[in-house]
């Protein structure tokens, strides 16, 4: 870049300044003039940034180049280190773009190795570089290639799950919340193809409601209302359900969880009216029913009145409708069971076990279904909790906050101890972790007597991962024992599981018709793995493949699929198309037709064919609709002694002029010119010329001479002059009525000396198809001779500049020539 410092300068007048102020001109001036700039601008979906491509510099000079690559929306810029090799001082930096167009560093020239791959968060990348003030240049080489950009992984909503089809633009994400949880917001996303593709919506959450009505309620769960937060918090002090289970069935309501709070008040009624039968009451007091009550009919209202909902207090119900005569379903949270009797008759057996990271509490694993009079189960079910702490010594499991997937409780100490075999190491996998800033959870690696500490954490964090250097290691979680001053969180969850000691993944396969790239050497931890396809084949699968903590693949490996289709090419403005094949197969014809008042450029029909080697593609590019107007030829106007046939304003391309001379009127040029389709259009050739035809009248020809003086005349001479005068008057005379009477057919002589001709007032609109007549002038000026045919011949003489006009049939003016000269 160059700064003008001659306007506007505040250095101009140097002797109207100190000598600190010139110098700072003069050193400004310096360091402006000696520094260069190039910006590149890259398009291409694969290419090289190679320093060897700058401008020469002078020596001592500066140089600053910015290269930006931007691709097709929906892909990223992939950039892999081929070789750099810098000086000291020299500065190189590789930036993205965000969501919201800030320039973000991914990689600068301190952390830059050779094969390192640089992946861009949207569909632009720069890369910026700036040489050293004093010293030779450094080299560096870059290869960039565009890869298929995808959303991030939906968070999932809180007491719900998520499944997602597919990250790529067009994928789906899939919200449901658990029994009990309404959810909040839409059920279904889309990934949108963006510069950074985004979800179309926001994800949605899950909460239980205040209130509500079941009709055939078979099973389900009413859960305490969700808190709201800010102004809404004083909300939902009172709720009511009401429960209707179909004819002649009853309800077993299981109370999973009742934490009620000082005023907090939970009513069970056998039946909707109000004077019915309570199955419980918290405000009396008493002993919970844990395993549960039974409505004596069909229907149950559930009542709940609270001062201040909230995280820590509230009741978890479930209920299940049965057949009289038979025994209820059991449940167990945290668990599943098996029975001998999916009909729970009388003697029906369940036998039950826990998920991983629970224990059995709280009642037998067995339990029977008893009394043919009135059938119960002979004991409760019984309750999976999360463990606090324990010695984990599989190969694999989990590990879970008290309590889970309820709030844990406080002053909660727990350790667990996990030990693997001798050569394997543990891998953490931390899904969730959501607990308070007062609350603490540890993570020590090796065993009592050599640990050391690989992380605290306190409040909430992202899914990460983490691996110990020994077969041993150790989580430890501490609560607050004042949680209900600090609040509490939704707890943790974390998956371990041992690992091989080796440090790097196993390489995978080449595929067919197809490579693959590294963006390191060794298959470390973290390191990728991109796949590709030749031209004409489709990836299958994911394109990328990453190195996890565990030392396994993200996914199995992609493969090529020939590319049998050509994509779509897309409507034309003002037109309609047909397709012959709706999915595009190679064969496929796409015929374009224009609207009324729109004329068709270029082909009409296009066909998708395939090539070997390479992608099908279409036989031609698409068409354009243009309006009439914008591509018609305008007449190009009447030729003189001339006119058109089927003349109009404009004519399209492809159309014909014709054009036609009066009798008399020999047509020099083109008889017809063609408007030829251009930008703008035009004709095919100029307008052409009617030119007069001079054979006129046969062989006769009438001359006019010019009349010498003669000598001086005596009296004989004057009377012999005056005899040829008369003579010559007479022949005059008598071809005059000769003209008259055989040229013309007409007796009233019109002399056309005071006429126009008739014909240049005539258009092809007045068309005057049957002239009798036409009439002809010819100006003789003096000491010139006109020569005419096939008439009657004399000759006229002329003294000064005068006209001789003559008129005649139109069949004898088409035959009649007419001989011009002019004397020496």
């Amino acid at each position: 870049f160059r700064i003008d410092l001659s306007k506007g300068s505040n250095c101009s007048s140097h002797l109207e300044k100190s000598l600190e102020e010139q110098s700072m001109c003069y050193l400004f001036y310096d360091i402006v003039t000696t520094a260069s700039s190039c910006m590149v601008n890259l398009s291409d979906p694969e290419g090289y940034i190679d320093s060897s491509d700058d401008p020469p510099l002078p020596d001592g000079a500066l140089l600053h180049c910015t290269y930006t690559v931007t691709v097709y929306t929906g892909y990223g810029v992939e950039l892999q280190v081929k070789s750099v090799n810098l000086s000291e001082g020299e500065q190189l930096s590789i930036r993205g773009v965000d969501e919201r167009g800030a320039l973000m560093v991914l990689a600068n020239h301190t952390l830059l190795v050779e094969g390192q791959v640089i992946r861009s968060p949207t569909n632009s990348l720069s890369v910026y570089y700036r040489s050293a003030p004093e010293g030779s240049m450094g080299i560096f080489q870059l290869h960039y290639q565009i890869f298929r950009l995808s959303c991030s992984l939906p968070k999932r909503p809180h007491f719900g799950e998520v499944s997602v089809l597919d990250l790529l633009p067009g994928g789906t994400a899939r919200f449901h919340c658990h029994m009990g949880y309404h959810l909040q917001g839409e059920t279904k996303l889309t990934c949108l193809n963006a510069s950074l593709p985004v979800w179309s919506g926001k994800e949605p959450s899950c909460r239980a409601l205040c209130g509500g009505t079941v009709k055939n309620a078979t099973v389900g769960r009413v859960l305490s209302p969700s808190p709201h937060h800010g102004p809404n918090a004083t909300l939902d002090r009172s709720c009511s359900w009401s429960l209707e289970a179909p004819k002649d069935q009853r309800l077993h309501l299981h109370l999973e969880r009742l934490a009620l709070g000082p005023t907090d008040r939970l009513v069970l009624w056998s039946g909707l009216d109000a004077g019915s039968v309570v199955l419980f009451d918290s405000g009396r007091g008493g002993q919970i029913p844990f395993e549960g009550v039974i409505s004596e009919g069909p229907a149950v209202r559930i009542q709940f009145i609270t001062d201040q909902p909230n995280h820590n207090t509230g009741f978890n119900i479930r209920y299940e409708a049965f057949e009289r005569g038979h025994c209820y379903e059991p449940y167990l949270q945290n668990g599943n069971f098996t029975t001998s009797d999916p009909l729970y008759s009388v003697g029906a057996v369940v036998q039950f076990t826990c998920d991983p990271g629970h224990s059995l509490e709280q009642g037998p694993p067995v339990i029977e279904c008893i009394s043919a009079r009135d059938p119960y189960w002979n004991d409760t079910e019984p309750l999976c909790k999360a463990q606090c702490g324990g010695d984990l010594t599989g190969p694999g499991g989990v590990i879970l906050s008290p309590n889970w997937p309820e709030w844990y409780g406080e002053g909660e100490d727990c350790s667990w101890r996990i030990h693997v075999g001798e050569d394997k190491r543990v891998l953490l996998d931390v899904q969730l972790l959501n607990i308070s800033d007062s609350d603490m959870l540890t993570i020590t690696d090796g065993d009592e007597v050599t640990t050391h500490i690989l992380g605290r954490y306190i409040g909430g964090s992202n899914p990460f991962k983490l691996s110990s250097t020994t077969p041993d290691l150790t989580v430890t979680f501490h609560s607050d024992p004042a949680g209900l001053v600090f609040g509490k969180g939704e707890g943790f969850i974390i998956n371990y599981m041992e690992v091989s000691r080796n440090d790097s993944c196993p390489d995978l396969p080449e595929i067919q018709n197809g490579w693959k790239t590294t963006s390191h050497v060794a298959l470390v931890r973290g390191s990728r793995i991109t796949y590709q396809c030749d031209p004409g084949y489709d990836l299958v699968g994911r394109e990328t493949l990453t190195c996890q903590l565990d030392l396994s693949w993200s996914s199995q490996p992609p493969f090529c699929e020939k590319i049998m289709y050509c994509s779509d090419p897309g409507h034309v403005e003002h037109s309609t198309r047909s397709l012959s094949d709706p999915k595009l197969l190679v064969g496929t014809t796409i015929q374009y037709s224009c609207n009324p008042s729109f004329i068709l450029q270029g082909g009409a029909t296009i066909t998708c064919y395939g090539r070997e080697p390479g992608t099908p593609v279409w036989t031609s590019r698409l068409p354009h609709c243009v309006s009439e107007d914008s591509v018609s030829c305008e007449n190009p106007g009447l030729p003189d002694n001339g006119y058109q046939i089927l003349s109009k304003r404009l004519y399209l391309p492809g159309e014909s002029l014709t054009f036609v001379c009066y009798q008399g009127y020999e047509l020099i040029g083109e008889v017809a010119i063609k408007c030829i389709l251009g930008n703008p259009s035009f004709w095919s050739g100029p307008l052409p010329l009617c030119r007069a035809n001079h054979d006129c009248f046969g062989n006769h020809a009438l001359e006019v001479a010019e009349a010498t003086a003669g000598s001086p005349l005596d009296g004989g001479n004057i009377a012999l002059a005056i005899f040829i005068l008369v003579l010559l008057l007479s022949v005059l005379l008598g071809g005059a009525y000769v003209y008259v009477t055989r040229c013309r057919y007409h007796s009233n002589l019109r002399l056309p000396l005071i006429y126009p001709h008739p014909y240049r007032q005539i258009t092809v609109e007045t068309e005057f198809d049957n002239p009798l007549y036409e009439t002809g002038g010819v100006s003789v000026h003096s000491a010139e001779t006109l020569h005419l045919t096939n008439c009657p011949l004399f000759t006229a003489h002329t003294v000064s500049d005068s006209s001789l006009f003559f008129f005649t049939p139109s069949r004898t003016l088409a035959n009649m020539k007419y001989r011009y000269e002019k004397p020496l």
